[in-house]
């Protein structure tokens, strides 16, 4: 499901944010379209706070897939031979885009973490959505200095979110993808 995302005039943007379920995989009680709406908000809401180009556009493709895939994805590009609930591959390249990659979220990692967490699944994927499209903008909370966790903890404030998953990784409870030095696989690279 694509939404488009809009700017501060309310105006159609030409940014599009994708999110799609793979066929075959099954996240327990949750609303399509309310996730979609959510990712193109938090798009916007990111492109305001670190981009100063009011017409600027955003490509964020999120697909929410199994853990057997997930494991794929991250031995190939992270060199780790496990799931892991989320993983941002930012372009390599950018093309003139405020915000530009693909997330790649486990549906079980989802389950579980909603579950173990007292929230909904479609709670826990937007907490996931909103955290790797911080990665695709370009910041690591293993390197920044508490940036990313900062404004990880204020959007979701604004976006009425359930506590930080950098927070999470903090007190041991939550699974998180680890940046590092991940092979460049055509135009996207993993984070």
């Amino acid at each position: 499901m694509a939404r488009a995302t809009k700017n501060d005039d309310s105006e159609i943007a030409p940014s599009e944010v994708s999110v799609r379920v793979e066929k075959g995989v099954r996240v327990p009680k949750f609303d399509a379209a309310d996730v979609a709406d959510f990712a193109a908000e938090a798009c916007d809401r990111i492109v305001a706070l670190v981009n100063s180009r009011k017409s600027a556009t955003s490509r964020v493709d999120v697909l929410v897939t199994n853990n057997r895939k997930m494991r794929s994805l991250n031995h190939n590009f992270r060199h780790k031979d496990q799931p892991t609930d989320v993983i941002s591959f930012p372009v390599a390249e950018r093309n003139g885009h405020a915000l530009e990659g693909d997330i790649a979220i486990s549906a079980e990692i989802t389950a579980e973490n909603a579950r173990r967490l007292g929230h909904s699944a479609g709670e826990e994927l937007k907490i996931l959505i909103l955290h790797g499209m911080l990665h695709l903008a370009g910041y690591d909370h293993e390197s920044d200095r508490g940036q990313m966790a900062k404004l990880e903890a204020e959007l979701r404030r604004e976006l009425r979110l359930p506590g930080s998953l950098i927070q999470r990784e903090t007190r041991g409870t939550g699974r998180l993808v680890r940046s590092g030095d991940a092979k460049r696989r055509s135009r996207r690279s993993a984070r």
